[in-house]
């Protein structure tokens, strides 16, 4: 049978998702059942082990396939790109209504009511979906009003897919003194894929969400010399965009952030641990 990346594909000797039945082995072959997250931000992990580090994280509002839940535990497949892995089972709901809208700002409060005086109940990253259920005004300040009654400051979400066409370089850029993260894909905390992912995700187009991913199949191959803006270079194990040919924007473990940095510098700062740049692509508009 085919060894298949365990990030993208659902399978272990007991239970598989239906579509690897004949690819893979596996005693039981499942469909899965739909739910979505529930939480403003849930770390997606390859074991179900809070000891074990993330892989990625899922926001408010993506929808997953469950193929599992066992001791507070689900197995899922994220729809967004299809990353598999184990995240805490109370993270899901199966009755959440469909979102209609998606934060745009890097970050937002949830408020109990439309009313910025009152105690947030929650923060949410950009990308965070949620369901519109009608707007409010209170002291000169619009809100939209979620089903549950909840309220979010009406500026800081639109329409799902009211963003397509956007520069993905300049969201990339909002998320500047961002804290790095291992895992990260949120406003409140990021890795360099999930900043490449996360920014273009706002735009309306679809990224993997890891940098091998990224580098294998993200758009086309390209030379230095004919860099522009919105190209991504690449090194083993890490990614960052091209704010113009000689600036890049980057989420790293060196400064601990997202950071602006002269390309030619990062080179030369990057060259100790991983060598030089391994290819330079341009994802496709």
């Amino acid at each position: 049978m085919t060894m298949l990346d365990r990030r993208l594909h659902a399978y272990r000797p007991d239970l598989a998702e239906a579509g690897l039945e004949g690819k893979v082995e596996a005693l039981r072959f499942v469909e899965g059942a739909a739910a979505r997250v529930a939480v403003p931000v849930v770390g997606l992990r390859p074991e179900p082990d809070l000891a074990r580090g993330i892989d990625t994280e899922l926001l408010l509002g993506e929808d997953v396939t469950v193929f599992d839940r066992a001791d507070g535990w689900c197995w899922v497949k994220a729809a967004s790109d299809g990353y598999v892995g184990y995240l805490r089972q109370a993270a899901l709901s199966e009755g959440r209504p469909a979102p209609t809208h998606i934060v745009t700002v890097q970050r937002s409060f949830l408020y109990p009511e439309p009313e910025l005086r009152k105690p947030h109940q929650a923060i949410l990253s950009m990308g965070s979906r949620v369901h519109v259920a009608g707007e409010a005004e209170a002291r000169g300040n619009r809100y939209v009003v979620l089903e549950d009654g909840t309220a979010i400051f009406a500026r800081h979400v639109q329409p799902i897919g009211a963003l397509d066409g956007a520069d993905y370089v300049d969201i990339a850029a909002r998320f500047l003194e961002t804290p790095y993260l291992w895992g990260g894909r949120s406003g409140l905390g990021i890795d360099c894929s999930g900043l490449v992912q996360l920014a273009m995700l706002m735009t309306g187009r679809a990224a993997p969400r890891d940098t091998d991913m990224q580098a294998a199949g993200l758009g086309e191959p390209i030379d230095r010399s004919d860099i522009r803006r919105g190209d991504l270079v690449f090194w083993k194990g890490h990614v960052a965009v091209f704010e113009d040919p000689e600036t890049i924007l980057h989420a790293n473990g060196h400064s601990m952030t997202v950071a602006r940095e002269n390309f030619e510098a990062a080179v030369k700062r990057i060259g100790w641990l991983y060598d030089q740049p391994t290819g330079y692509r341009r994802p496709i508009s």
